[in-house]
């Protein structure tokens, strides 16, 4: 493999200097026509590739916008919700000649993932802005979309009125008859805290619609759990190794079908034996799920163009966007 053709080399080629050279690639307005035709000429015939590492650090920039995930890769990516989520967002970074990074927690600490990732600007999904991310934020000078995250934060946010959306959920298990409703509930310590955060939203929710039953929140058998496949069975064993429920409410749809799986798993059919009723939307090959519908794709699009609003110099208003959401009848909800 011959020696990578450089600035340098161009240069003494065509009798002009490396500032020139940069000039012709980065800023062609600032030389003739004529030098820059010359500089192209002799980078086609050395056969040159300009650093894209290089030129983006000229300009000040990485080019890059970061998707910050509140769980480990193998995790979040399996979940089709997130999936979807991630569309949203490299539609519009296609739009603008950005690259999407994947960003894990970086040897499981997000904070020391966010001083370490070569972006300029970040959207974290469902994921707490502590102390030690704003830190690291504050020092290096980043913008942060926050979707599904919490009032807390006091960053711009892309989500849905969870606690309407989730007294949606809760009053569909309601109406169809059920009174034994258990729930798999997402992590609250990853979610925010002082009630403001989606987990402790979607319990308000919930809350108010069992009440209005009179049903006792202290009634309902609760398992917390994350937004995965395994997480959900794992759940569901948990809950049926106690009592078998007539309906289960999760948080997350990869939840519920994890759990609609153990349930299969240990002799329970749905809805025959047992209801579930999920929450985003996603599509489950070969069964209707019945859940709240919440488009993923369109978080994922909101929080990117008001992240690249914030990189442009634009201001983002409102700070704040709500998308809507509606509640799905699925063959996985029975009427007793």
């Amino acid at each position: 493999m011959g020696k990578r053709a450089t600035i340098q080399d161009i240069a003494e080629k065509a009798g002009y200097s490396k500032t020139a050279v940069s000039f012709a690639f980065n800023a062609p307005g600032r030389i003739s026509a004529e030098a820059r035709e010359r500089i192209l000429s002799v980078a086609r015939e050395l056969d040159y590739a300009p650093d894209p590492m290089a030129r983006n650090f000229s300009k000040g920039k990485h080019m890059a916008i970061g998707f910050l995930l509140p769980q480990d890769a193998g995790k979040a990516l399996g979940n089709p919700y997130t999936q979807t989520m991630i569309m949203g967002i490299a539609s519009v970074c296609q739009d603008h000649g950005y690259v999407l990074s994947i960003i894990p927690p970086l040897r499981s600490s997000v904070p020391e993932a966010v001083r370490n990732a070569p972006v300029d600007g970040l959207i974290a999904m469902g994921l707490y802005i502590g102390r030690g991310i704003r830190d690291a934020l504050r020092r290096r000078g980043l913008p942060i979309i926050s979707i599904d995250g919490s009032e807390d934060d006091g960053f711009p946010s892309v989500g849905i009125d969870d606690e309407a959306a989730a007294y949606m959920q809760m009053e569909a298990a309601i109406s169809n008859g059920h009174r034994d409703i258990a729930v798999i509930s997402l992590p609250e310590a990853a979610y925010g805290s002082s009630g403001t955060g989606i987990v402790q939203k979607r319990k308000q929710g919930y809350i108010r619609a069992l009440a209005q039953a009179g049903i006792g929140w202290d009634n309902v058998m609760k398992v917390q759990s994350p937004a995965s496949y395994q997480g959900g069975m794992e759940a569901a064993e948990s809950i049926i190794a106690s009592h078998v429920p007539s309906c289960i409410a999760a948080m997350a749809d990869i939840s519920a079908l994890g759990a609609i799986a153990a349930l299969s798993r240990n002799g329970l059919s749905v809805p025959g034996d047992v209801s579930v009723i999920g929450f985003d939307g996603i599509e489950a090959p070969g069964q209707q799920l019945a859940t709240i519908v919440q488009s993923a794709e369109e978080k994922g699009r909101e929080s990117a163009s008001m992240l690249f609003s914030i990189i442009d110099g634009r201001e983002v208003a409102p700070p704040a966007r709500n998308i809507g959401f509606a509640f799905r009848q699925g063959e996985t909800l029975r009427r007793v």
